[in-house]
């Protein structure tokens, strides 16, 4: 992308930046992993994940209003618990971290996740409410430092019961509160540029509207074919991850 023309790579970033809004919204997570390459091959990993995470703030905003009467709040209070310290702390991490193993990491975890999922004889109980501060911890500690850890997320909300709606709202949600802390700790850091801070803003806008978008797709699916969704994004994102390390 670098080498293009300057009005071609803000077209193209933009066309990338609604699909990947609009998997997010359909799926739940994916997004990140559809946009980050694009953000890094233009401006470089330490100040393409800020940028992400100020346009999937939005991103994620929208898709909270979208589903609003379907969040489920004690799963987001408890998420909250463990997202707030472990956010600050990776974001300090972020600023001196190699970044590539840890990458390589994630997207072998993705890929388990998928097969464990299918081979398992009996499914998992449900991860009991007070769990969520633990996963909320780990995911935000992550995130900050990879900039996209919602597959991760995933099976946890999934395996407590939230579907759809429910899910892709209360799962919004909760990364709207990783992101805000991530982003206090990148600005304590100087990570957090103008420059930054104003590449994400502009993609908000195609971020709403692929969450518009993807919203519109999801109210009409079965939730057979929605798990079929997530299991096809958790692949892709395991394979962008390994591929990107």
């Amino acid at each position: 992308m670098a080498h293009l023309p300057p009005v071609f790579q803000w077209v193209l970033l933009a066309i990338v930046a609604f699909v990947a809004a609009t998997i997010a919204a359909i799926s739940g997570f994916g997004g990140a992993a559809v946009l980050l390459p694009a953000l890094v091959a233009l401006f470089g990993m330490r100040e393409a994940i800020p940028i992400l995470t100020v346009a999937q703030l939005i991103g994620n905003g929208s898709r909270v209003w979208f589903n609003r009467r379907e969040l489920n709040w004690s799963v987001v209070g408890w998420f909250t618990i463990g997202a707030v310290p472990l956010g600050l702390v990776g974001g300090y991490v972020f600023a001196t971290a190699p970044l590539a193993a840890l990458t390589r990491l994630l997207g072998v975890f993705l890929l388990f996740t998928v097969v464990w999922r299918h081979l398992r004889k009996h499914k998992p109980g449900r991860p009991p409410l007070q769990s969520f501060a633990a996963i909320g911890a780990g995911a935000t500690f992550l995130s900050a430092l990879l900039g996209s850890v919602g597959p991760i997320m995933a099976p946890f909300f999934l395996a407590y019961g939230l579907l759809k709606g429910a899910y892709i709202g209360t799962e919004a949600m909760s990364t709207v509160v990783m992101h805000i802390t991530k982003l206090v700790a990148y600005r304590q850091t100087a990570v957090l540029t103008f420059s930054a801070v104003a590449v994400g803003l502009a993609l908000g806008p195609i971020m709403v509207l692929g969450s518009f978008v993807g919203k519109k797709v999801v109210d009409r699916l079965s939730e057979r074919v929605f798990v079929f969704i997530i299991d096809a994004v958790l692949i892709v994102a395991g394979l962008i991850f390994m591929v990107r390390a």
